[in-house]
């Protein structure tokens, strides 16, 4: 598998896999986002988190990118990640893969802690996240309703940084790559 950064031309594939789960619980968004939607997502995010897509023989399968925590200044140093395979590519290692590269990148960014919020239940997801070091932080109980069912969600939680020194501020993804290049 080819794991590259995404681009604007790459938004009506990630689309196309991300309505693979509008009907299931494992997002919580009921319709799917519309590609000016999308689009605007996009250009706010990428140059400050990750935005990967995973390709095989030059097809797209999947995407996993990093985006703000919350909202407050303090919280700047964490990262929530989210992931999408296309429903044919489950199992296959490629979401472990695109994982692994996305955390990889937030560390060089100067990122500290990354997070995971998965819809239960949904053992796939669980298991990667166990797979890759994270902790389990807590259970949200019947926190969204969909396909007229409530939802708890769980958190992981996974430190990539050193939590004894003052962070400096995060590296844009372009500026980390880059460097590699050089």
């Amino acid at each position: 598998m080819k794991i590259r950064l995404a681009t604007k031309e790459d938004i009506p594939t990630i689309l196309e896999i991300y309505r693979e789960y509008i009907k299931t619980p494992i997002t919580f968004e009921y319709e799917l986002p519309s590609k000016e939607k999308f689009t605007q997502e996009f250009s706010e995010n990428h140059h400050h988190y990750p935005y990967l897509v995973g390709e095989v023989k030059g097809v797209i399968c999947g995407y996993a990118y990093a985006h703000k925590f919350k909202e407050r200044v303090a919280y700047k140093w964490g990262a929530e990640l989210s992931i999408y395979l296309s429903q044919k590519k489950l199992g296959q290692g490629l979401g472990r893969k695109l994982y692994e590269t996305l955390i990889e990148i937030l560390k060089k960014q100067g990122y500290k802690t990354v997070y995971g919020c998965i819809t239960l239940p949904n053992e796939k997801s669980e298991a990667l996240h166990q797979k890759l070091g994270f902790r389990d932080v807590g259970i949200f109980h019947q926190s969204g309703f969909k396909n007229d069912v409530w939802h708890g969600v769980i958190w992981y939680e996974k430190v990539i940084g050193n939590m004894k020194e003052i962070p400096r501020e995060p590296i844009e993804v372009e500026k980390v790559l880059a460097c590699e290049e050089e």
